[in-house]
């Protein structure tokens, strides 16, 4: 494999071949999704081929191009595509050529420390390989962000002489084009009623936990806040592809990498209400969180980068964050999410269940101190999100082929 990949370094580049990668590979997503989508409508001759690790091939969409990691094709596609598009790296390491163009996406606003900024924590230094760190950005042509805050940050902890693209992220340009036909679509196919408020639970990963462990019982949550509400919950994709809670919303074979509220495939139906109605939906296997975010009302957020893609929608969040000081100490973050300060806290803040269900009992998630926070948090978090990033990305990226 190897004398054959040496081989094909010295093939000429292929101008038209792209080649996309996103989640260490496991499948279509995020915003290489959206370039990918993008590309294929204004510079149609790039021929899209996405890699993809064995066990996540399922998730492929028939029709769309992919190569396993590791394989032959994946190579030869490595060796000879002159564009390279990922939000975290390509598995295995390449030697990129003169004449290839690679665009790191990123995959969230750094809340959590990131890069060479883990050096400081001596839990994440030890599993951190810094130099290699420092290799992968030096193949970077050009680095994406979404804020000028994750500009800030990219420049310190990934230094490189890469171009920064401060053109925000494409993969919340359906937050802004999304119709009220295609968000009543995706609320259908998931099961959720008429007249029901969907609150979105999708907790991030905690370095110092083993497994999916929740901070709030969704079940009992759901329950004191009556049939009225329903709780979306979507595990971290460490995971897998279950929270182990509620009724399964939509089957995670299956999806379309462009477009809103397409056939999602036969689901199993949500777990009922006496009134018929779901109260939790496990909605971890669904493929794409952008549509999990066009349907919620809310957002019940912890520490997830989640938190400022939904802030684009302008709908209320609440910080649940039982666990801050020790995600804090084993972490470290760029800000006190919790401070209450205008551009530092998006809305309400909760540390036990009570306290969040009093949020929504009481309508402080919606009240207009909690939207003035809302205001200041969107203002400094998105200021690029006008529905137009993946047409930016794409005229800089592609611009020798267009």
């Amino acid at each position: 494999m190897r004398a054959a990949y040496r081989t094909d370094l010295r093939r000429p580049l292929d101008p038209n071949l792209a080649v996309y990668g996103a989640y260490w590979n496991r499948g279509v997503a995020c915003n290489p999704a959206a370039i990918h989508a993008k590309a294929r409508e204004l510079a149609p001759h790039i021929r899209g081929v996405w890699v993809v690790s064995s066990r996540h091939r399922d998730r492929m969409e028939p029709g769309v191009p992919y190569v396993i990691e590791g394989s032959r094709p994946y190579w030869r596609a490595m060796a000879t595509a002159a564009y390279l598009v990922n939000n975290s790296s390509f598995p295995g390491g390449f030697t990129k050529r003169p004449g290839q163009r690679y665009l790191q996406t990123h995959h969230g606003t750094p809340l959590k420390t990131m890069g060479l900024d883990q050096r400081a924590y001596p839990a994440l230094a030890r599993k951190t390989d810094f130099a290699k760190i420092r290799a992968h950005v030096g193949q970077w042509d050009f680095s994406l962000s979404a804020n000028p805050h994750s500009t800030e940050v990219w420049d310190r902890v990934y230094p490189g002489a890469y171009e920064r693209l401060d053109f925000g992220y494409p993969r919340n340009d359906p937050y802004t084009t999304a119709t009220v036909e295609d968000i009543a679509k995706i609320r259908a196919e998931l099961g959720i009623a008429e007249g029901q408020t969907a609150l979105l639970h999708a907790p991030t990963h905690r370095d110092y936990r083993d497994g999916f462990v929740p901070d709030l019982d969704p079940e009992r949550l759901a329950e004191e806040l009556g049939p009225d509400y329903v709780l979306l919950v979507r595990a971290h994709y460490f995971y897998g592809r279950s929270a182990g809670v509620g009724g399964t919303g939509v089957s995670s074979a299956v999806h379309h990498e462009s477009g809103l509220g397409r056939d999602w495939g036969n689901s199993p139906p949500p777990v009922g209400s006496s009134a018929g109605a779901a109260r939790v939906i496990d909605v971890t296997g669904h493929p794409r969180v952008e549509e999990l975010c066009l349907v919620a009302d809310a957002l019940i957020a912890d520490y997830s980068s989640l938190i400022f893609d939904y802030a684009c929608l302008d709908r209320p969040i609440v910080v649940h964050a039982p666990d801050w000081a020790a995600y804090r100490a084993t972490r470290g973050t760029y800000f006190d999410l919790l401070s209450g300060r205008p551009g530092d806290t998006p809305g309400p803040v909760t540390t036990t269940p009570a306290e969040l269900a009093d949020v929504f009992r009481t309508g402080e998630w919606r009240s207009p101190e909690a939207a003035a926070l809302r205001t200041a948090f969107r203002e400094r978090f998105c200021p690029y999100d006008d529905g137009h990033a993946a047409e930016r990305v794409v005229r800089r990226f592609f611009a020798p082929s267009l």
